[in-house]
């Protein structure tokens, strides 16, 4: 929606706002220039950042590619990988640069070594930002053929089999954690013709064959069930916008509000973590990468990037903005005062439950939504509320310092999440723009290639990691019973546009100084001539 939302006088939020004016959502990042050196987000400083620190917990569905012990680095038993290998560097055991070449023949197994499932993660996931998943896909092929056929005309003929089922592991922890990569024909095409040659060695019981069936089998039904949630997502449409097209936009008194809906803050809260669940649930790994493909492309003047996938961020990020729509115009819709003050209060108690939930995205939302101007403005009633609890959140929701106290709580959550023996305990839904912000300015701030010419693997490691973690957090199920009637409202009800906030915040408090008098008088005029 483009909203600026800018403090009027009289607010009561601080500094929290200050960050919000010039909303810095997806499309902005993905479209977004950087301009001075802002310095690594979370506090890093430029190329320090920890990269020895390994992968948290995984979920059920990247257990199979980040073990618990996944952590980048050598594995007993895992043998060294031969060819390229000179041109990749380790530091500590953990692979900090290489070559491209040579990072593509590390994923390749070989009858004596299997690639570190951490490594595999991280390379399938940030390889796009230099070429497309179908010709990784194809060059995987190429290497595989060169092997078997070494492996064909020298005395491990007898390793054939086994080295065949290696490459079948890989391909089946690729189709896993990255589905939607095989939705290009090109790469579905590069699967297929690999399948076919692995399957030419196990013509006697057939193992080999019957698990690449059940792969690509496991893989179109997940593509199948990707579309149809894409679909089904597309075909809801967002919440009605009043355009105001006339002075008078206050609804009659007897029209239903949140507060008739559901007056208790903690079930609301939990309702919108639901929502938020929900929403987050349907973006992945290879979505977020497009931050990154995208500017990149902007940059060099090529498209690495599919636009088309960056459709789940944008939604999410939308559900952002109408939520904070949402609470401004339940705000500014109310008539008396005193209903104002109790809807403000009301709000304010919400943003708390979200906040003790983990729930970070809502309470940002409805924070930004409350230091709307047409909100903010209304001194009168802001007067009236009891602000002290409001004051906590501004304390967590503090911008300086890079938003250490959000980011302190964060790790708090994260950490409670990670030992935590219920449901309820592992909600963490950080503040989406925040997190988008700070994959967008890793990538920024840290060279693709050092000055050898080496992939900044150290780099990728970090953005995977962060990945990851977000990741783990989407996978969480809500523990929460879902109140169809509640979220109804929340996702339908009519949501106020710019011009009809000021037209109802002007009539509820008129305007207090030369410059309000001004911005009411020219209003005015302009929907009296639209009208």
């Amino acid at each position: 929606m483009g909203l600026v939302l800018s403090l009027g006088q009289g607010a009561h939020l601080g500094q929290v706002g200050a960050v919000w004016t010039g909303h810095f959502g997806v499309q902005r990042i993905l479209g977004a220039t950087l301009q001075d050196d802002p310095g690594l987000p979370g506090g890093h400083k430029r190329e320090e950042y920890d990269v020895g620190e390994t992968m948290p917990q995984t979920s059920v569905v990247f257990s199979g590619i980040l073990g618990p012990s996944g952590s980048g680095q050598a594995q007993p038993g895992m043998g060294e990988r031969g060819g390229g290998a000179g041109d990749l560097i380790f530091q500590d055991g953990r692979l900090v640069s290489g070559s491209l070449e040579a990072l593509m023949e590390h994923l390749v197994p070989t009858v004596d070594y299997y690639p570190d499932r951490t490594f595999i993660f991280t390379f399938l996931l940030t390889s796009r930002v230099f070429m497309p998943p179908h010709d990784l896909l194809a060059r995987v092929g190429q290497i595989c053929l060169e092997q078997r056929q070494q492996l064909e005309a020298g005395p491990e003929k007898a390793k054939l089999k086994s080295f065949s089922a290696k490459i079948v592991q890989l391909l089946k922890e690729w189709t896993e954690a990255f589905p939607y990569d095989f939705q290009d024909e090109k790469a579905l095409g590069e699967l297929k013709t690999i399948a076919y040659r692995v399957t030419q060695c196990d013509e006697e019981n057939g193992t080999v064959k019957k698990a690449i069936t059940q792969m690509i089998q496991s893989l179109l039904l997940s593509l199948a069930a990707r579309s149809q949630l894409q679909e089904l997502r597309e075909k809801l449409r967002p919440p009605t916008v009043d355009k105001g097209p006339v002075l008078k936009a206050k609804p009659p008194a007897a029209q239903k509000d949140i507060l008739g809906v559901c007056c208790d803050p903690l079930v609301l809260a939990q309702q919108l973590t639901h929502i938020e669940l929900e929403r987050v649930n349907s973006i992945h790994p290879e979505d977020l990468m497009q931050i990154i493909s995208h500017t990149d492309s902007l940059d060099n003047h090529r498209c690495r990037g599919d636009m088309a996938k960056t459709y789940s961020l944008e939604a999410y990020d939308s559900w952002f903005n109408c939520l904070s729509m949402l609470v401004a115009t339940e705000v500014c819709r109310v008539v008396k005062k005193k209903h104002r003050t109790r809807m403000l209060e009301f709000f304010i108690d919400v943003a708390r439950e979200c906040f003790n939930i983990g729930n970070f995205n809502s309470m940002m939302a409805i924070i930004s939504g409350m230091n709307l101007s047409p909100v903010a403005r209304l001194k009168k009633t802001w007067s009236k509320v009891k602000t002290a609890k409001f004051d906590v959140l501004e304390h967590h929701m503090d911008p300086s310092s890079n938003f250490c106290n959000y980011r302190t709580a964060l790790q708090g959550a994260t950490q409670r999440s990670q030992t935590a023996n219920s449901s309820r305990e592992k909600i963490v839904i950080p503040v989406f723009n925040l997190f988008v912000k700070d994959i967008y300015f890793l990538h920024k701030i840290h060279t693709n290639h050092l000055p050898n010419g080496h992939i900044n693997f150290k780099k990728f490691w970090e953005i995977s990691r962060q990945i990851h973690e977000f990741m783990t957090w989407t996978q969480v199920e809500c523990p929460f019973e879902k109140d169809k009637k509640i979220q109804s409202y929340l996702l339908t009800a009519p949501i106020y546009s710019e011009e009809a906030l000021f037209i109802a915040s002007f009539e509820s408090e008129g305007p207090e100084n030369h410059m309000e008098k001004d911005s009411w008088k020219a209003l005015r005029t302009t929907l009296l001539h639209r009208a």
